[in-house]
């Protein structure tokens, strides 16, 4: 467990929105405890306001889960997605 840091779940909800280009994308990246003690990252993406793909990714140590947490988040920062105020994203079934 990092220092200072609780076994509490950390959400990261980004847009890429491009009119122009008729694009209205979501990501949303989540670190959370597992049942057995590990930690997961947690991605969802798709169109704002369609059901889009699902991905867990187990590690072992948090260290290892935050690592990959920033690394995603840098990498989606610099394809344009940009950090908004929503808690999840609305799907349409």
């Amino acid at each position: 467990m990092i220092p200072g840091m609780s076994r509490m779940s950390f959400h990261l909800h980004c847009q890429r929105i491009d009119a122009s280009r008729n694009m209205a994308r979501y990501y949303m990246l989540a670190i959370q405890p597992t049942l057995f003690g590990e930690t997961a990252v947690v991605r969802s993406w798709g169109r704002i306001g369609r059901r889009g793909g699902e991905r867990t990714d187990v590690f072992g140590t948090e260290q290892e889960a935050v690592a990959h947490f920033l690394d995603l988040a840098r990498r989606k920062r610099r394809k344009g997605y940009r950090p908004t105020n929503a808690a999840m994203p609305l799907v349409m079934t």
